[in-house]
């Protein structure tokens, strides 16, 4: 995947979570696994995480919680 690509799902990634009112503390493609990494800045609550989820660009697994918010795995 090239710079280019990355920087466009990053972008749609970006505007899904900020849409439903979420902010981001940190979202980074890992070439190694061809995944993005995203943490939120606060925690999804349980019933609003299939709602997240669905709004995503990609397919996405909820990884649990992070040093700061809710954290998942997107698959490129």
């Amino acid at each position: 995947m090239n710079y280019e690509d990355v920087w466009q799902l990053q972008d749609e990634i970006t505007a899904a979570v900020n849409a439903l009112g979420y902010s981001i503390w940190n979202l980074h493609f890992d070439r190694l696994s061809f995944a993005f990494r995203l943490e939120l800045n606060e925690k999804v609550e349980e019933e609003k995480l299939s709602v997240l989820l669905s709004h995503l660009p990609m397919s996405a697994d909820y990884e649990g919680e992070g040093s700061h918010g809710s954290a998942f795995t997107l698959y490129a």
